[in-house]
Order: structure tokens, then C-alpha cells, then sequence
């Protein structure tokens, strides 16, 4: 495994170099002299999301616990790429759940955002993979996630539109099929 690491960083070291003198630039030139390793190494971290153990990250942290008040995880800041540009994207996370018998431990949501952050992704997905994975790990009554994003793609290049974010939602059981608890949820969001 470490071997295969070794190649793939090796392999995206070469691979940045080639796309410096695509780009007109001289790799050798002093300040890009570790470009390719750094870009390299960050791109593996960028995307560790791939390599994630889901199940481990969570690791045993769901726990019994009596009640179905609903719980809001607000503000949970992330950075993804996108898969059409590989140009970042950022904003926040909102997570709501009603729990039926069993908990997430708070920082576990933290992990799980970045878990799927950390991959080539659209903001659409992100969004629904983390709806999807709350209702797996704790089968709750509902589950609702709204992410609001600024993405550069839309930023930087095409129609570089600065003040514009994105707001994408998914809600699944109660939250979904029922309006009251839709509303709760969203309500609290504002607070």
C-alpha cells in the first residue's frame, strides 16, 4: 500500500512537471523546483476523501440514547474541488437528524463532511452522500443537510461572478414527509 502511494505521488510529480511546460513555464526555475512534489502532496490530501474508512472514522462513536428531540449540527465549514473544473469550492454544512434510539458523537459529522468533501465532487452530491450516510449510520425518523457554497469555477473563470453562492438541500424521512419538521429544521438554520 505505502508502495502504491509512493508511485501515485511519483506518477503526479512528473505529471505536474509535463503541465509546467505545457503551460510555457521552466520547472527548474527556483521557485518551481518543488512545485511538482507539492502539488502532488496536496492533491493526495485534497482527495483523501477516496481513501476514507467510513466505518472506522465513525469509530464506535454511535451511542444509545432515549428521545427523538431533534439535533442540529450548524456551521461545519469544508473545501472540496469540483469535478468538472478541479477548482475549489467552500461554504458550510448543516446537519439535522431525529435521532430513534441511538446518537452520532458530535465531531463525527465534522469527519464525515470532510470524508466526502475530500473528493472530486459536485455540490449536489456532497449533499445527498451526507443525507444518505446519517440515515445509514443512525436510521433516524429524518435527517436534513443544506450546504451553502461560493464555488470558483464560477468565480475565476466563465462568468466570473463574484458574490454568488450556492444553496442545496436533502431531506430524508420525517424531514422530507413531514412540513412541520422541514420548517424547524430550516427555521433553526436562520438563528
Amino acid at each position: 500500500m505505502e508502495t502504491d502511494a509512493q508511485d501515485t505521488t511519483g506518477r503526479l510529480e512528473e505529471l505536474v512537471e509535463e503541465q509546467l511546460r505545457l503551460l510555457g513555464e521552466d520547472p527548474d526555475r527556483e521557485g518551481l523546483r518543488r512545485t511538482p512534489h507539492r502539488v502532488a502532496r496536496s492533491l493526495a490530501f485534497l482527495t483523501g476523501g477516496y481513501r476514507a474508512d467510513i466505518a472506522g472514522l465513525l469509530n464506535g462513536a454511535v451511542f444509545e440514547a432515549p428521545g427523538s428531540e431533534m439535533v442540529i449540527v450548524k456551521d461545519i465549514e469544508f473545501y472540496s474541488l469540483c469535478e468538472h473544473h478541479m477548482l475549489p469550492f467552500f461554504g458550510r454544512v448543516q446537519i439535522g437528524y431525529i435521532p430513534d434510539g441511538h446518537i452520532l458523537g458530535l465531531s463525527k459529522f465534522a469527519r464525515l463532511v470532510d470524508a466526502f468533501a475530500r473528493r472530486l465532487q459536485v455540490q449536489e452530491r456532497l449533499t445527498t452522500e451526507l443525507a444518505d450516510q446519517v440515515m445509514e449510520t443512525l436510521s433516524p425518523l429524518g435527517a436534513g443537510v443544506v450546504i451553502e457554497a461560493s464555488h470558483l469555477c464560477m468565480m475565476m473563470r466563465g462568468v466570473e461572478k463574484q458574490g454568488g453562492t450556492t444553496l442545496t438541500s436533502a431531506m430524508r424521512g420525517s424531514f422530507k414527509d413531514d412540513a412541520r419538521t422541514r420548517q424547524e429544521f430550516l427555521a433553526a438554520l436562520k438563528d
